[in-house]
């Protein structure tokens, strides 16, 4: 197995072709500084690859547990030929993810697959929109993740320009307020949101509806799980967890949906449901009714122990400029979209919401913030 610095190039490039075409080893794309030598020393790329594995992605999510999951040709393949289907053919891809996650190494491969090298944008939005005019006439398409998607929004109407001519803007990594869909599409903007993880070579569900081959299910009432071609092999060095994870030849996320139609809807993460007195809330149908709020710019919901109430339901706003919010005026607001056991007891407002790298929202750091 290769172990390649997480930067897009033309090393990264080369390495995901020769992977993928069986001329070359396994890639395990790392980032720089702690944070990669953790992941070495946990993922051993010293030792071979497990068979047929051509990707090797790294994910630590919220809980910073080191685990590498196993990506073969094949899966990638699936999932690549799936997307493109569900998109109508090829096109240009922009990529403005890092590549240290699924969904920015995702953008590399389709962009492959389809003839040509992504075109790489940098972290403003003059970057962003400069990039899409280098991407050229025709059929275009991007990924991004719900902060930046809400930033290019908000930036003028040069990078809204840009957004609207994308064929796809794909939306994922983090729970997508529908709020901001919502704005995102009155706009013009062509939104298709997301769901996947590096189990699931990234997306496999587009606005509800899996991808051609993808099943998904629900078991002990609302735990989505989900099979088809697309899946990891398991995760590096660790067989056991790879057993009970991907169990009966399906993923079983940590994720909480519901099925109607052939339609998935995410609830959130199963193991994030709050209970206050005595209620259960859902931290995510929290946050999007705050997120709608015309002084909201971002919310995020948390909960934390309280001698009365079990969990407190703790609101934490970014606030657009020059707006103002009370907790009484987001008690109102989530108590009419969602319940009154929702509404938060205490409001926190912060300049920025914490992330990790892949763009979901690092609820470690979220609970750190000064009460």
């Amino acid at each position: 197995m290769r172990a390649i610095p997480a930067r897009y190039g033309s090393e990264l490039v080369a390495a995901l072709s020769a992977a993928l075409d069986g001329t070359g080893p396994a890639v395990l794309p790392v980032p720089d500084g702690v944070e990669g030598e953790r992941l070495r020393a946990a993922l051993r790329p010293d030792q071979p690859a497990e068979e047929g594995v051509a990707l090797v992605v790294p994910t630590s999510g919220s809980t910073g547990d080191p685990k590498g999951v196993l990506l073969t040709a094949a899966a990638l393949a699936a999932s690549a030929a799936a997307t493109e289907r569900r998109l109508g053919g090829p096109g240009r891809w922009l990529l403005a993810l890092p590549v240290t996650h699924v969904a920015g190494l995702q953008v590399v491969l389709r962009a492959l697959r389809a003839g040509s090298a992504p075109v790489p944008a940098g972290s403003d939005a003059a970057d962003f929109a400069a990039a899409t005019a280098a991407l050229g006439p025709g059929r275009r398409f991007t990924s991004l993740v719900p902060t930046q998607l809400r930033r290019l929004l908000d930036a003028g109407p040069a990078t809204l320009d840009a957004l609207r001519s994308y064929t796809a803007v794909l939306l994922g990594g983090a729970a997508a307020p529908a709020g901001l869909v919502a704005t995102a599409r009155a706009a013009g903007v062509p939104v298709v949101v997301t769901y996947g993880m590096s189990e699931t070579c990234g997306g496999c569900v587009y606005d509800g509806v899996p991808l051609d081959g993808v099943s998904v299910d629900l078991v002990g009432g609302d735990r989505i799980t989900i099979g088809g071609p697309v899946l990891a092999a398991g995760y590096r060095l660790r067989p056991e967890l790879s057993r009970r994870v991907f169990a009966g030849g399906r993923f079983v996320t940590g994720d909480a949906g519901r099925l109607a139609g052939g339609r998935l809807t995410v609830l959130g993460r199963a193991d994030d449901v709050l209970v206050t007195g005595g209620e259960k809330v859902a931290p995510a149908a929290v946050a999007d009714a705050l997120a709608e709020h015309p002084a909201v710019a971002e919310a995020a919901v948390v909960g934390v122990a309280d001698p009365d109430w079990g969990q407190r339901v703790v609101a934490v706003v970014v606030l657009r400029a020059g707006a103002g919010l009370t907790l009484a005026e987001a008690r109102r607001q989530v108590a009419g979209r969602v319940s009154r056991a929702a509404a938060p007891r205490e409001l926190r407002v912060v300049d920025a919401l914490p992330l990790l790298a892949s763009g979901k929202l690092d609820r470690r750091a979220l609970l750190r913030e000064p009460r």
